[in-house]
């Protein structure tokens, strides 16, 4: 039987999409993404038991999301689209779940500084101003990305199997500190972070890019290191 990989989906609480309605959704990338691994996507609804939905997967994956709201007020022609308080809530009780079981977990954008945060790490609000010298990071779909470089000796240099790859960025806030029992296993050229991992020896990777858009093997590769990580936690750990 496939993997169960669960999804947190995203919930839409300004009413983007239909006036009068919230809707919870996820970008079928992922789900598509997990499927060519060999993996059954699982959507978790916000709103939902966080504990149960952890038992009920094999993986857990934190998708892109919305902002996280400064800590200080920022100029006014800065704009942030905050996530809603009950995605918040619900993502870190999941995120905490997970942790809990040791279950392979894979953070993307939102899900990546979500795990830093948890850690007590901290964020770049605003790239723009807060890191001036930066590069260019909040950069469009289906344009030109950047490179990042890969720590030599991390989880995420074995699963890319490469040193350097060229990413999407569609990003204006990233992680300045990983947080506890996490390390930087990934940077772009300007020195942001783009990814971290946890410091135990268990799948714990959160990327800055979002390697479901990607054409190349690198964002691939994730998730088949994904199924890969759960085929060693049940030769680990047998179900009676």
């Amino acid at each position: 039987m496939p993997f169960r990989i669960g999804i947190s989906t995203t919930l839409d609480h300004r009413e983007r999409w239909r006036p009068g309605r919230e809707y919870l959704y996820l970008d079928r990338r992922y789900s598509e993404a997990v499927v060519e691994a060999g993996g059954t996507p699982v959507l978790l609804p916000v709103g939902s038991d966080p504990l149960a939905a952890a038992e009920a997967v094999d993986a857990l994956i934190l998708p892109g999301g919305d902002d996280f709201p400064p800590p200080s007020p920022y100029p006014a022609d800065v704009v942030f689209d905050p996530v809603a308080p009950a995605q918040l809530v619900f993502d870190r009780a999941l995120l905490g779940a997970a942790r809990a079981r040791d279950i392979p977990i894979l953070g993307i954008c939102y899900g990546a500084q979500l795990m830093a945060l948890e850690g007590g790490g901290r964020l770049h609000h605003h790239l723009p101003l807060d890191l001036p010298e930066a590069g260019a990071h909040q950069l469009p779909e289906h344009g030109d990305g950047h490179p990042v470089q890969i720590e030599s000796g991390s989880r995420l240099a074995a699963l890319v199997r490469e040193g350097r790859i060229e990413v999407n960025s569609l990003h204006h806030q990233c992680i300045a500190e990983p947080g506890e029992g996490m390390r930087v296993s990934a940077r772009a050229e300007d020195g942001v972070i783009e990814a971290i991992e946890s410091r135990k020896p268990v799948f714990e990777i959160g990327v800055q890019w979002h390697p479901e858009k990607m054409v190349g093997p690198a964002g691939a590769r994730l998730f088949r290191g994904l199924l890969e990580a759960c085929a060693a936690n049940t030769a680990l750990n047998p179900k009676a």
